[in-house]
Order: structure tokens, then C-alpha cells, then sequence
């Protein structure tokens, strides 16, 4: 019996998570759970999507892509407690700031859609270099007079002088944004691609060219995985998911394409409240994404 059987050992994503801080790639938690649109436990999804990487292999047998010489810095949580997204700013950028610096790309697992706005700020304070794209059902271009929440990172970012130019949003579907969200992406000069679109043109081809818009124009780009931008009936534990969505392997492949780039030095996964999810499906496909990124970071 060979000390490394199959049957006795299991090497899973879970083990590619290290205490060396050498490591290429980071991971830091975000639990940022209140300030939400529609209350839920997005809080609870760092801790969930860390278990569920057990779940899942080192290895993809199409492309022979093998993470099992990868290693990931588990930076852990940001400790962010009752924090409202206005108060969550400062602790997020301190924690993530100096692992930006360190690491060549480095994944946020939120929490809800509000941990968007200090990635960016942590990948430039002056906003003035960097880029953002969005995979996401929603604008995320909602008013910011009622306060910071999960349905308005973008516009709070656009106000404190992100380049509208700079940002680039797909995967947007119909009868969940508001004309005045479309207006304001519109004024400001937003590379928006529909849902429609990426369906007919492919998701990981829309991406790919939105970061070659983003990538002339910034020095690093930070990508916000929302999970609602995948079809509701194959991701139940996101509240804002709706019936239209990309399917999960549009997502996993796009998610690979865009960690490739160079320029990528931060993603982010939001929006997955584990108290919503059934028969885990939502937390295996967070767990998936992980992979993902992980064998797209290995094409660089």
C-alpha cells in the first residue's frame, strides 16, 4: 500500500491554503453581512466556501490543469463584526492593502456586494489607475443618500472619482435594474454588456474584451464576481439571482479567462448567503470558482 493512496488520502482546493505568506496567490475572508438590500447571511459564506474547497480536486482532467504545486496564503478574515458597509472601508483596505503588495493576485471572498468599493480603494487610493469589471445581474448604481449598502458600490466609487471609462459591467439582466441605473451608466461612460449579449457572444468573450478596454487604460483591474449573475434555478443560495442568468460553466470559464490577465490583481465573490443554499450547490460552486481563478492564475 503506497503511503499516497487515494483511498487514505484526499488532496483537495482546501490544501492548497497555506500559512506562508510567500505563497503567489492570497485569500482573505470579508464577512460583511449587513447593509444589504434584502437581509440575509452573506456574513456566513467565507467559512462556508473554505469547507466546501475540501470538497473539490486539485486537478482538471480536460485541460490537464494541475493546482496541486500551487500555493494560496490564507490571510483569514477581516474582522469586521456588526460593521455597516460605511464602516467597513477602513479595516477591509488595511487588511487587504499589504497583500496586494505582497501577492500577484489575491481573492476576497465576501460577504455581500458593499466589500466591492474598498478592493478597489485598497488597489488604488487615488482611484485614478485602476479598473473595474463586474460580473453581475445588477448595476449596483443605486443612490447613496440613504447610505452605503450592497446596491450601490459602484456609484459610491464613480462619486469618490472612479473614471466611468474605467469600468466595465456584464451579465446585466432585463426587469432587474432600474432605467435610472442604465441612464447613469450611460452618462458616465460605462462599457455595459446585457445578458443578451453575452449569451449570443459568450460571457468569456465579452470579458475579454472589456478587460482589453480596462487593461489600456488602468495599471491593475479588480473584478467583482456577484454570484446572482448566474441562472437562479442553478444557484439558489443568492438572493439577488434571478430566472436568465449566465449557467455555471459560463461563469467557471470566464472566471478562468479573466484571471489569466496580468493586469488582475483582485477578485472578489459576492453575494452568496449560505442560509439560502440547498443541497449545497451554491457553496460547491464557490468552491469551484476558487479552482477556477486558481488554473487561470497558472495560464499567466
Amino acid at each position: 500500500m503506497t503511503q499516497d493512496s487515494d483511498c487514505r488520502s484526499w488532496f483537495s482546493a482546501a490544501d492548497l491554503l497555506t500559512s506562508d505568506a510567500s505563497a503567489p496567490v492570497a485569500l482573505l475572508g470579508a464577512p460583511l453581512g449587513l447593509g444589504s438590500i434584502t437581509p440575509g447571511r452573506c456574513d456566513e459564506a467565507p467559512a462556508v466556501v473554505r469547507t466546501a474547497m475540501k470538497r473539490m480536486s486539485v486537478y482538471d482532467l480536460e485541460t490537464e490543469a494541475d493546482l496541486s504545486g500551487l500555493r494560496v496564503f490564507d490571510a483569514g478574515d477581516v474582522g469586521l463584526g456588526g460593521a455597516q458597509p460605511s464602516e467597513a472601508l477602513a479595516p477591509i483596505v488595511e487588511k487587504l492593502s499589504p497583500l496586494l503588495q505582497k501577492h500577484k493576485l489575491t481573492m476576497v471572498l465576501g460577504g455581500n456586494n458593499a466589500v466591492t468599493r474598498p478592493c478597489v480603494h485598497a488597489l488604488d487610493p487615488t482611484l485614478q489607475s485602476v479598473g473595474l469589471l463586474t460580473l453581475d445581474a445588477h448595476f449596483d448604481l443605486r443612490d447613496t443618500d440613504c447610505g452605503l449598502t450592497n446596491g450601490n458600490p459602484v456609484w459610491a466609487l464613480l462619486q469618490e472619482g472612479l473614471p466611468g471609462d474605467h469600468v466595465a459591467q456584464i451579465g446585466l439582466l432585463p426587469f432587474a435594474n432600474t432605467k435610472k441605473a442604465h441612464d447613469k451608466a450611460k452618462a458616465a461612460g460605462i462599457y455595459v454588456a446585457s445578458i443578451r449579449a453575452c449569451q449570443a457572444k459568450g460571457l468569456s468573450a465579452i470579458a475579454e474584451n472589456a478587460l482589453e478596454k480596462l487593461s489600456a487604460r488602468c495599471d491593475a483591474i479588480h473584478v467583482d464576481f456577484d454570484i446572482d449573475v448566474i441562472e437562479r434555478a442553478q444557484l439558489p443560495g443568492a438572493p439577488g439571482a434571478r430566472p436568465g442568468g449566465v449557467s455555471p460553466q459560463d461563469f467557471f470559464d470566464a472566471a478562468r479567462l479573466i484571471c489569466a490577465h496580468p493586469k488582475v490583481r483582485c477578485v472578489d465573490l459576492t453575494e452568496f448567503d449560505p442560509s439560502l443554499d440547498v443541497a449545497s450547490i451554491s457553496a460547491l460552486t464557490a468552491a469551484r470558482w476558487t479552482c477556477e481563478v486558481l488554473a487561470g492564475f497558472l495560464k499567466r
